[in-house]
């Protein structure tokens, strides 16, 4: 196969003499509509995630980025020979297999952000490898996809969305940039517009996927084969990602950040990037892959999301009762404490009738029991 990175109309997909079948039409303004509104909100989503960032933790990334060239590893370097081991071993055909190895060489998407969030990862480099893997996909799609794809015998060119990979770019990088400005001015309402940002993130997340799913209801296909893949391939992501970044002596946030960054791709760029180049009748059996991809990436971070959310609840929960046991035991201490004052100071009123010098020995005990009360937790 050959990567032709250019945007020529020599494709065949970029001619439009070809019409499209049912399920892959156009659905007018309802699609456009759909587009802005998802655009406008993660545009605002990432803002609001953006205040989360600080630029002096943010800068320390970029002058040290260990955790950004692990991310970019496991990125182009795992994500590509996953998708490659995974085409053979399932025996794909070309078309299908060509779409599998667009996906594993995609960069990281933007709903691995919002997933960070919600299990306490490291934001800034969250945001920061989200960035870096969108620049270098400019150079790192096309390389990849020629190392992986020059021994097959397949004669269709291949077409790099550049534009989108710009857009993509902007509309991640203008955001974040405001809401990192905000939090800089404002720290205060920085945290407020973070919290809204987290419910309106996860309220968007399941309506793109619910409009996602029927606008393209046409593109579905029963093939058993790339639903397989489709549901372990992120989980490779995760798994590998995280290990990858548990191997360099990353710390347990960073490895959480990671593992989610390598798993979670950029749908619309595969989807993209496969309108660009093939024809509709080939779209019919590869479309199906990318859509199934993102919606099985979405059920695996809800479930991280709900597993480390219960561990931090349960390990919350635990912390408490210890908390509680404590205090129960320095009410104890204390009570017992004051039943010992209150019979030594009714030893001393009994000897106060007998005038004399205080003994050595009583004297030594009232400074005990003076300190057990002082020292009682």
């Amino acid at each position: 196969m050959r990567a032709n990175c250019s945007s020529s109309s020599a494709c065949p997909a970029n001619t439009s003499e070809e019409e499209l079948p049912v399920g892959l039409e156009v659905h007018g303004n309802l699609e456009l509509v759909f587009t802005v509104v998802s655009t406008v909100m993660m545009g605002l989503l990432m803002f609001s995630l953006g205040c989360s960032v600080e630029f002096r933790k943010l800068w320390s990334h970029i002058r040290r980025p260990w955790g950004i060239a692990v991310g970019l590893l496991c990125q182009f370097g795992l994500m590509p020979f996953t998708a490659y081991l995974l085409a053979i071993s399932f025996s794909l055909k070309p078309v299908q297999a060509i779409a599998v190895l667009i996906m594993g060489c995609c960069p990281g998407g933007t709903i691995s952000n919002i997933f960070t969030f919600w299990v306490d990862g490291d934001m800034d480099l969250s945001i920061s490898m989200t960035t870096c893997s969108t620049v270098a996909a400019l150079g790192m799609m096309p390389l990849c996809i020629y190392l992986y794809t020059w021994s097959w015998s397949l004669q269709q060119n291949l077409t790099i969305p550049y534009q989108n990979i710009g857009i993509t770019l902007g509309c991640l990088t203008v955001p974040v940039a405001f809401g990192v400005y905000v939090n800089y001015r404002w720290p205060k309402q920085s945290k407020i517009i973070l919290k809204i940002g987290a419910v309106v993130g996860g309220l968007l997340l399941l309506v793109v996927t619910v409009a996602g799913v029927v606008l393209a209801k046409g593109s579905w296909n029963s093939d058993i084969t790339l639903l397989t893949i489709s549901f372990i391939f992120p989980l490779i992501g995760h798994i590998t990602g995280f290990l990858l970044a548990l191997f360099t002596h990353q710390s347990w946030q960073r490895c959480r950040t990671i593992s989610l960054e390598t798993g979670a791709q950029n749908i619309q760029m595969c989807i993209t990037m496969l309108q660009l180049s093939f024809t509709a009748e080939h779209l019919v059996k590869m479309l199906s892959f990318p859509l199934a991809y993102g919606l099985f990436q979405l059920i695996h971070g809800f479930l991280i999301v709900a597993a480390y959310q219960t561990y931090k609840r349960r390990l919350k929960n635990k912390h408490g009762k210890k908390n509680s046991d404590c205090i129960e035991v320095g009410h104890t201490r204390k009570s017992t404490s004051s039943k010992e004052t209150s019979a030594f100071l009714e030893v001393n009123e009994e000897g106060a009738v007998t005038p004399g010098p205080l003994e050595p020995v009583d004297c030594h005990r009232a400074l005990e029991s003076i300190d057990h009360i002082t020292s009682c937790e």
